[in-house]
């Protein structure tokens, strides 16, 4: 039995008053003692490094507001080889502090690479949920295999996130969150459950939609079961922002306010570390991450950098498909010129394997129109086809031996050949793996059918299927597992496999 099948077994109770024993070494000093469990929300881990991990709770008996008030809580924490907690190597206090929604996190360092760890909290009398977790190996430890698993797009009223419960019963190394970890907006035709508040535009709404959405007994049990990677896209703020612009708000002020709220609940509600906490001017979400000599990994920020739509789009207009001179412009970035010069430079250092880069979205070229008319989303690297080539080029240039793109995003299944040129029949540089959402509803079947005709560089699409995909590399090969949801709107749906591709290494494109 897995460590997520028995979390799901004991059903998340071991942080609520059914939990009364408690370790002895677990004492908090001046802890308030709680109405209900404070330990609502759950607990998680990510950022792994060879020698450390971030740890993250928040404290939230009431999940609308919170329900503690201004008062500073202690909150103890521990870390031990085993999930008995009888070899503990590391223990401290917290101050859960009003100004971070009482939110929590450990950065725990001087760790041994490579390892699994189990880790708890503890305030005020109430013991949380166990998490566990695993440290990156070391940046040469030579590895026979890597398992993770990346997912986007959880609309809460679309349905249960029931991929995760399957996802937590699966044995992985990582999960990769690649944005819309929640949705400002409602919409769809067929709702399950229900948001609470309207659009949030404030810290406290926004605070509020996390602790909904980190409710889900689901979602807490993948995240209790592995460390986690997470990088925004537009909903965590607002539906197809760009930088400091959005297409459904002109207040550029009134907008910039809504952001800083938004980056700061993001903060709050993720396994980040303490030195990541926004500023006045944002919040950088882009790094890499080192998993022994076989995966070098890119995380990558679409949305506070870029360049604004092209073609002078709007709230009515950005998802049309539209073409203009001003969107093959090589001043257009969607990474900003910053990032871009990041990437290029981590290309160049990396020596792994395999190099994936995470990113939000489709990365290949769909051309929706015609060849005499073509038509794009302008929301996507189509509305920035001068980054997607210097991206591109980056990968040629410092020959780059197995890349791999990941994205989201699109509610739909993809796999694609990446190609400098997308119009010539010419070799191809990195191979691409879309997952579908969660939960949200995605594209027609004939939408789908017309995009694979059109684009014969795209291999693969389903947008019919929630789920996720999982992916096993060794140093021979990548299998990519598109898992699909059976019926996402009941919670006690099957998953199963709907396709798998494979990767040879030193020959991009998936079989």
């Amino acid at each position: 039995m897995t460590f997520g099948m028995r979390l799901r077994r004991r059903g998340l109770l071991l942080g609520s008053a059914a939990s009364a024993t408690v370790a002895p070494a677990l004492v908090a000093r001046a802890a308030p003692s709680f109405r209900d469990d404070p330990f609502k929300l759950g607990v998680a881990s990510g950022c792994p490094r060879p020698d450390s991990i971030v740890l993250w709770t928040r404290l939230a008996p009431e999940l609308q507001g919170g329900g503690i008030g201004d008062e500073a809580v202690p909150v103890d924490w521990e870390l031990a080889e085993d999930e008995a907690f009888s070899r503990i190597v590391k223990r401290g206090q917290h101050m859960a502090t009003p100004a971070l929604a009482h939110s929590v996190h450990v950065h725990v360092r001087g760790l041994e690479p490579g390892r699994w760890y189990w880790y708890r909290f503890r305030a005020g009398g109430a013991q949380s949920p166990v998490g566990r977790t695993r440290t990156a190996p070391a940046s040469r430890a030579q590895l026979d295999r890597f398992r993770f698993a990346f997912a986007s797009c959880q609309q809460y009223e679309h349905g249960y996130f029931t991929a995760y419960r399957h996802m937590a019963a699966r044995a992985l190394d990582l999960v990769i969150h690649l944005g819309d970890y929640i949705y400002e907006l409602s919409w769809g035709r067929h709702h399950v459950r229900r948001h609470t508040g309207a659009i949030p535009t404030t810290l406290g709404e926004f605070r509020d939609r996390y602790a909904l959405y980190r409710s889900d007994p689901d979602l807490q049990a993948a995240h209790a079961a592995f460390p986690w990677l997470a990088i925004w896209d537009d909903h965590e703020v607002a539906d197809d922002y760009a930088n400091d612009h959005s297409p459904r708000n002109r207040d550029a002020t009134f907008f910039l306010s809504v952001r800083r709220a938004a980056y700061q609940a993001w903060f709050e509600h993720m396994p980040v570390p303490p030195s990541m906490a926004p500023t006045a001017s944002g919040m950088r979400i882009h790094d890499r991450y080192q998993f022994g000599d076989l995966l070098d990994l890119m995380l990558l920020d679409d949305r506070q950098y870029r360049t604004p739509q092209a073609c002078g789009t709007d709230s009515r207009t950005t998802r049309r498909a539209m073409d203009c001179t001003d969107r093959t412009s090589p001043s257009r970035s969607l990474l900003g010129e910053a990032q871009e010069a990041w990437l290029d430079e981590s290309l160049a250092a990396s020596r792994a394997r395999w190099t994936v880069i995470a990113q939000q979205t489709l990365m290949a070229e769909l051309n929706r129109g015609t060849t005499d008319q073509p038509g794009f989303n302008l929301d996507r690297w189509d509305g920035y086809p001068a980054a997607r080539q210097r991206l591109l080029d980056g990968l040629v240039k410092h020959r780059i031996a197995n890349p791999v793109v990941i994205g989201g995003d699109v509610h739909s299944f993809w796999v694609s050949d990446l190609k400098r040129d997308f119009a010539a029949n010419g070799s191809v540089v990195a191979t691409e793996f879309v997952c579908s959402s969660i939960t949200s509803e995605g594209p027609s079947a004939e939408s789908v059918r017309r995009a694979l005709q059109a684009n014969p560089h795209l291999k693969y699409g389903n947008g019919e299927k929630r789920g996720y995909v999982a992916i096993e590399l060794t140093g021979g090969s990548l299998a990519a597992h598109f898992e699909a949801v059976d019926d996402v709107r009941d919670p006690q749906s099957g998953v199963h496999r709907l396709k798998s591709f494979t990767v040879e290494s030193g020959k991009p494109g998936a079989l």
